[in-house]
């Protein structure tokens, strides 16, 4: 070898052995990491149990505790080691094996060892030095010794210690190797949870317990509320108790007034000047009698606009009893606690965290259990942590739960009907003092119904404004009725075109009185017999301009009677001059709103002003208390819960309302086309041109007025798609039969979280049967079905068990056409059917036998319809 090459060689050998020292640094500092990760990958994998029940899997859990930082450290420190390229991992696997013996090997090329090597060596010194020139250029073809440089330069010492929470973190890549699908759940979470379990075995025991408690707590509202009335017991009634055997003038001098003094200061008394052992005695004994009788009458009460510490605690107990006693029961949170019961006994004191890894069942489903078992436990403790920590609002979300659970102690509450708003006394006083004549009356009313009648005699000139439903035409009607008994003949109706029918009808079934309809073309005949015959006059707000000058002084109306009184709220409008022209000029008058008092005070204000412009009232500003304060001789206004009983009442009214003229071109279309199904839907197909969609809008929007939510429902999808888009507000659906049943279902909750005023349409064989929406308490159907059992099952999803408030059926009825007929032709059925069903013990197979089919019913009322429009007949 020449000399030149020699060197070139010299200087080849020196740069590869650096770089196989580099090589060498790298693999030192590396595979103590890789080790190090790869023991604690062991130790986890010997970790992981598995959980399930017998020899299905459904989850292996890792449990971690604090003191596997060290372990989790060094699979983040391996994670952390520089990535080694192809070229890196061919260059150091080279360098650091052949030639790391190819540079021992060409040692013999050089200084002494040149001369004294025999051939064999110098063979062998030869290639090793062929090789590593091949491997000099080869490398310095590539980035291999920045490379090198760069994973040398590499400090894992400079990592710092990391906890077993991001065990499951890109940074430590476990995760890969313990499953893709692994999460991380919380000691906190899995200890919460273990506590909810202990609380349902314990629950499973405990029901008696529960049971007492609630017991004690009903008890202590009974009580308190018998303190505070013997605490207004005046004293005198000791004497009453006693037939006049007690003398109270020692208690009166001594300051004590009222019965319940007397038992709290039972030993004052006995030493009291001119008492003595036997009176005192007496006194006091005489005041436990009436104490205990006032205590034995008192039924649980549950005032949602009381809520006092006594019954909050009632109802806390009532929540835990309620989830003791559902417990057994409670199969899904029982298969939930089964489910998740392993992993929780199996904790560790020192665990912090859990790997769980899906097997048979998914993470999701565990962390489902977790809650379901979380919650069922913070019920049954009855919390604040359960129901948003308001036992009020798990009482008003299922109050026919809690009056059953009452019931069963015998708490049952006998609410009062709290029939008088906020009157004054001395007007309380006076309708008490009056005597309603009903004998023109054919309804019977409820108690503060008659009140509201009552109230309306004695103060002349008022407005009702008692909530949607609650049956303000017939208290209107009651009015009327006694008036007419007392010698009045004249009575005038002002409404909406939408409910002119429906006053006809109500005026005819629940009176005495003759109804005359003032609108259409009819009008002048009937205002002739009006005049000549007397009764109730209906006209709407629209007419009041025909009718101005045309009403002789002798049929001078003896009361007013305004209904959807907020069509006046505008001082400035046409037909508000009209109504007030005539409301000065007369005796009396009824306003009919069901507007809450809360909202559009102004707009009350000019109400009342209309009626009492005497009374002073103060500006919008004032709060609402001073306000109905200064309202009230004229204005009367009772919600649904002052005087409905805990279980929820159905208010069903018939909407009887005439056709619009776009609503008579559809239906007369279809009576052309003998398209019977079209008929039905005709009143709907005019959009916000339809009576019926205007009655509609008017629903919805007392129902927000009201804070209610309504479900309305057709049996047409057209009828649905026409209402969801003139409605305003939020619409929800349609809910037809081609939405899947978990969409229905999810389409229904989200109606129910939504505010006041949000509607949801359905079909009626789609909603009507299957679903439980008690959210809305206002049930709309848009036209008669032709099978009774259809409507009762649609009604049925909103009135049932668990419905806090009364439930409103609106059925919108055209007073012509296809609504007449069905409801005519089906009357007889109905009765039938509900002869043979009171009597017979086979009354469930009985629809079949009664029930008419609806081609033969379609059939029936194509054919009156053709002859009624197309001929005349």
């Amino acid at each position: 070898m020449e000399r030149e090459e020699r060197q070139h060689l010299r200087g080849v050998v020196e740069e590869v052995s650096g770089w196989r020292k580099l090589a060498a640094s790298i693999v030192k500092e590396r595979e103590p990491v890789e080790a190090a990760a790869e023991d604690a990958a062991r130790q986890f994998f010997g970790r992981v149990t598995s959980l399930g029940t017998g020899a299905t899997t459904a989850w292996c859990v890792l449990q971690l505790a604090p003191s596997d930082a060290d372990l989790v450290t060094s699979l983040a420190s391996r994670r952390a080691l520089p990535a080694l390229t192809a070229h890196a991992q061919q260059g150091i696997h080279q360098l650091t094996g052949d030639a790391s013996r190819a540079l021992t090997a060409v040692r013999a090329l050089f200084g002494a060892r040149r001369i004294f090597s025999g051939k064999s060596r110098k063979g062998e010194a030869g290639q090793a030095a062929a090789y590593l020139i091949s491997l000099h250029e080869w490398a310095a073809s590539t980035p291999l010794v920045s490379e090198l440089e760069s994973l040398a330069a590499w400090d894992g010492k400079s990592l710092p210690a990391i906890g077993p929470s991001t065990i499951l973190d890109d940074t430590v890549g476990f995760a890969q190797r313990l499953g893709d699908r692994a999460e991380l759940v919380g000691r906190h979470e899995l200890d919460v949870a273990k506590t909810a379990v202990s609380a349902i075995d314990q629950a499973l025991q405990r029901e008696d317990q529960f049971r007492t408690a609630v017991n004690a707590a009903g008890n202590a509202v009974r009580q308190d509320e018998t303190r505070k009335l013997v605490a207004e017991m005046p004293v005198e009634r000791l004497k009453d108790a006693t037939s006049g055997q007690l003398r109270i003038t020692a208690l009166i001098d001594a300051g004590i007034r009222n019965v319940q003094q007397v038992l709290d200061q039972k030993s004052r008394i006995r030493s009291l000047p001119g008492v003595g052992e036997t009176t005192g005695k007496r006194m006091v004994g005489a005041a436990r009698t009436i104490w205990q009788t006032t205590l034995d009458e008192m039924p649980v009460r549950i005032d949602i606009k009381n809520r006092s510490r006594a019954t909050t605690q009632l109802l806390k107990t009532m929540r835990a009893w309620d989830a003791a006693r559902s417990i057994r029961s409670a199969t899904a949170d029982l298969a939930a606690a089964d489910a998740v019961r392993p992993l929780l006994q199996s904790l560790d004191s020192k665990t912090s965290h859990v790997a769980v890894v899906p097997q048979a069942r998914t993470v999701a489903e565990l962390r489902t259990a977790l809650a379901a078992v979380e919650h069922r436990g913070a019920l049954l403790k009855g919390g604040d942590t359960a129901a948003g920590g308001d036992p009020w609002e798990d009482f008003i979300a299922r109050p026919a739960d809690y009056y059953a659970m009452l019931a069963d102690l015998g708490f049952l509450a006998d609410d009062a009907e709290k029939s008088q708003g906020d009157l004054p006394t001395e007007i309380v006083e006076a309708v008490r003092e009056l005597k309603l004549d009903t004998t023109h009356l054919k309804a019977s009313l409820r108690g503060y119904q008659s009140f509201g009648a009552r109230f309306a005699i004695v103060q002349r000139k008022v407005i009702i404004g008692d909530e949607m439903g609650l049956g303000k035409t017939v208290e209107a009607l009651a009015v009327l009725a006694h008036l007419h008994a007392k010698g009045s003949s004249h009575f005038l109706v002002v409404c909406p075109a939408a409910v002119v029918t429906n006053w006809v009808r109500e005026a005819q079934a629940k009176s005495d009185l003759r109804a005359f309809r003032l609108h259409g073309p009819g009008r002048d005949d009937a205002l002739k017999s009006w005049i000549r015959n007397g009764g109730v006059a209906v006209t709407t707000y629209d007419i009041l301009g025909w009718l101005e000058g045309r009403i002789p002084e002798r049929a001078r109306p003896a009361c007013l009677v305004f209904d959807e009184a907020h069509y006046i709220k505008n001082p400035g409008a046409q037909r508000t001059r009209r109504s007030t022209a005539l409301i000065e000029r007369s005796e009396r008058a009824i306003l009919l709103t069901g507007t809450p008092l809360e909202n559009r005070i102004e707009e009350f204000r000019n109400l009342v002003g209309y009626l009492r412009p005497d009374l002073s009232i103060s500006a919008s500003e004032i709060a609402p208390r001073q306000f109905r304060k200064q309202v009230a001789p004229a204005y009367l206004r009772r919600n649904q819960e002052d005087v409905l009983t805990e279980l929820p009442e159905r208010v069903d009214v018939d909407e009887w309302m005439p056709m619009s003229n776009a609503d008579e071109q559809h239906y007369r279309a279809a009576v052309i086309e003998g398209n019977f199904m079209a008929m039905r839907q005709a009143a709907l197909r005019a959009g916000a041109k339809s009576e019926k969609m205007q009655r509609l809008i008017d629903i919805v929007q007392e129902a927000e007025d009201n804070e209610r939510k309504v479900l309305v429902f057709s049996y047409f999808r057209d009828v649905l798609d026409e209402v969801a888009s003139v409605l305003p507000g939020k619409v929800f659906g349609p809910l037809t039969g081609s939405v899947p049943a978990a969409k229905r279902q999810s389409m229904v909750d989200e109606f129910s979280q939504a505010r006041h005023g949000a509607v949801l349409i359905a079909q009626i064989v789609a909603g009507g049967v299957g679903l439980n929406i008690q959210s809305a308490s206002v049930v709309v159907i848009c036209e008669p079905q032709l099978k009774p059992t259809t409507e009762w099952q649609a009604i049925g999803r909103s009135h049932r068990m668990g419905q806090l408030e009364s439930v409103q059926v609106h059925r919108l009825l055209s007073e012509e056409g296809v609504d007449q007929r069905i409801i005519e032709i089906l009357a007889r059925k109905n009765q039938l059917f509900a002869e043979f069903a009171r009597v017979s013990e086979t009354a469930d197979s009985a629809p079949e036998a009664f029930d008419i089919t609806d081609a033969e019913l379609a059939r029936e009322i194509v054919a009156a319809e053709r002859e009624r429009l197309l001929t005349g007949g």
